[in-house]
């Protein structure tokens, strides 16, 4: 079976989260590993960061670095928890990714994301990568 979800957002499966609904989730079945809020624990941090990728500490998490919301709920849905990766609902991987997100004020506290409400989130390092069609032959920029 393909799960996969693309950034654009295409391969998200109905069903539909809230915030609320993540934070319960995310205290059950991950702040173990992953700490209060998603802070950092014996696993990676997930929240914060937002601003420091061209510091001397940069911060890489899901709010500073990822490009794309919908990869997000990819990842999560196939890799996580540890110990019983795939083992998440869809509605609870859309709860966690409403919460997380909402951590960092990414979307409001009250928010309930699906499919298309997920697709249209703009991460804040989304202008920080460089696509390949943005490149020519050489690997060069086409534009300044």
């Amino acid at each position: 079976m393909d799960i996969t979800v693309a950034g654009d957002g295409s391969g998200l499966p109905p069903g539909a989260g809230s915030v609320a609904e993540g934070k319960a989730i995310f205290q059950q079945k991950c702040s173990a590993c992953h700490g209060p809020a998603g802070s950092g624990g014996v696993a990676d941090r997930l929240t914060g960061g937002i601003g420091t990728l061209a510091t001397p500490k940069p911060i890489k998490t899901v709010a500073s670095y990822w490009p794309y919301a919908p990869s997000l709920f990819d990842y999560i849905r196939r890799a996580m928890p540890l110990t019983a990766p795939q083992s998440l609902k869809d509605d609870e991987v859309y709860a966690l990714v409403a919460y997380l997100l909402s951590i960092d004020g990414i979307v409001a506290a009250d928010a309930r994301l699906d499919a298309r409400r997920l697709a249209q989130i703009r991460m804040p390092n989304r202008a920080g990568f460089v696509s390949l069609e943005d490149k020519d032959f050489d690997g060069n920029l086409d534009h300044p």
